[in-house]
């Protein structure tokens, strides 16, 4: 019995130490090392955006931008989050007829036409609608068309500028929806004002 008994507690901490080399050492390792393929570290370490030597944002995060007036408003924005704090994600789980999430839609629909000084039917649907994490970085040509105007205005570019901007920031196509980065972008009209 007390053989059988270490024979088993030997065989389980065997079976722990493989474990803990394989799937605490050498499976971390492997993905770091897969990490470092050509082509995928970029996405890897985080999509980081990189300006004169410091880390600005990532691509692959969007942020509303908050600006420091107001009335002088120089950056494109994102969708909007469900939680209305960009430090928390994740959607609302409102169902489309929910009414709370019809409010809180037409709040923004008012707010994005008085900012952007369009009629309330002009706003696109992603301007007033969250994405699923909150924090997606894009947003349609549409929307950021509706945003070039008053960008223009405010950063001093002319509107050709601007709206080249958007274009060379703007991704898909044939497969995919076409959409704007709003982080790239807005870095971008920074360095170009």
């Amino acid at each position: 019995m007390k053989k059988t008994l270490l024979r088993q507690a030997l065989a389980g901490l065997r079976l722990l130490l493989v474990a803990t080399v394989v799937l605490g050492v050498a499976y971390p390792l492997a993905i770091w090392g897969i990490s470092r393929i050509p082509g995928l570290q970029a996405n890897a370490e985080g999509s980081q955006i990189v300006v004169d030597g410091r880390a600005v944002g990532s691509s692959l995060i969007g942020i509303d931008p908050v600006p420091a007036d107001p009335a002088h408003d120089p950056y494109f924005h994102t969708r909007p989050s469900a939680s209305g704090d960009p430090s928390a994600t994740g959607g609302s789980n409102y169902g489309g007829d929910n009414q709370k999430l019809l409010a809180a839609v037409q709040e923004r629909r008012a707010a994005i036409a008085l900012r952007e000084g369009v009629a309330p039917a002009q706003v696109p649907a992603d301007a007033v609608t969250a994405s699923a994490s909150g924090v997606d970085p894009d947003i349609s040509p549409a929307y950021a068309d509706l945003q070039a105007p008053r960008v223009a205005r405010v950063t001093g570019l002319p509107l050709g500028e601007v709206r080249r901007l958007i274009a060379e920031n703007t991704t898909g196509g044939v497969i995919a929806e076409r959409v704007v980065n709003t982080t790239t972008l807005n870095v971008a009209v920074h360095q170009a004002g």
